[in-house]
């Protein structure tokens, strides 16, 4: 495994530089952005825009054969590396970081289900749309402290596993009857399922943690409806992000890795 490797890591959120000292305690090399073109690697942040000021720089001084990294990359991103002549690979969408990303996300929603409660979780109902990676981390944890939980998904075989668990799993085409009443809710399906019928449906008052990102809900209509909506995208690099950081190393090297076993082929 090669970790004489010279890295450029940008961005500066407390995610970044766990990232930056995990990778040199891996062996790597560190160097300070303004050397961005000896770099092997540059390391770009979480949430790559088009017009991250990161990405402009990566372009504009990073070596033609350097190997370019960012998370949850935008299409506009990749395409503006790809107009340059870069390969923009996502590190979000390597499987194992997905996987160990869903850990700090659950742990996250646990805090934000806690704030505010004058009674137990353990003993309460929730409802959790998507039962993925993340919706598995979730709800493995609420059970585990006594929630009943109702697990809508629409893959067949995601049911399966929520009903493993110990979930209800009504099929998705019951998503209506299973909102009617629920007081909390748990939204990680990046589609917009909660609109206005939907959220009629809730209990006044009830709380949404909506972790897909802006766009699931209709912020509209639960405020007009007495909903409250809680945004929440992004858990690991607020509740986590040394953690996150460290997860975000390991999936570089491991895409560096095999990258370099493919070429020897």
């Amino acid at each position: 495994m090669k970790m004489n490797r010279r890295f450029v890591v940008l961005g500066q959120d407390a995610r970044m530089q766990a990232a930056a000292a995990a990778l040199a305690e891996a062996g790597c090399t560190l160097l300070d952005p303004v050397w961005t073109e000896q770099a092997d690697c540059v390391v770009l942040p979480v949430r790559l825009e088009e017009r991250s000021p990161e990405l402009a720089l990566a372009l504009a001084l990073a070596r033609p054969d350097a190997r370019l990294l960012g998370g949850a990359v935008s299409p506009g991103a990749a395409a503006r590396a790809r107009a340059a002549g870069f390969a923009l690979r996502d590190y979000m969408q390597w499987e194992e970081l997905a996987l160990l990303n869903a850990i700090p996300t659950a742990e996250g929603c646990l805090a934000l289900l806690l704030d505010g409660r004058r009674t137990t979780l353990w003993d309460s109902d929730l409802l959790l749309l998507g039962y993925g990676r993340v919706g598995q981390a979730i709800g493995r944890r609420l059970l585990a402290l006594g929630v009943r939980v109702t697990a809508v998904d629409g893959n067949p075989a995601r049911r399966a596993a929520a009903r493993a668990d110990g979930c209800r799993a009504p099929a998705a085409e019951q998503l209506a009857a299973a909102a009617q009443g629920a007081d909390t809710v748990v939204n990680t399906v990046p589609a917009p399922l909660l609109d206005e019928s939907l959220l009629a449906r809730l209990a006044p008052g009830a709380r949404v943690i909506e972790l897909a990102g802006h766009g699931a809900a209709d912020a509209e209509a639960a405020a007009r409806l007495g909903i409250q909506l809680i945004p929440a995208p992004g858990l690991p690099g607020k509740c986590a992000p040394v953690t996150a950081g460290r997860f975000i190393a390991r999936a570089v090297l491991s895409i560096l890795n095999q990258a370099e076993q493919e070429e020897r082929r």
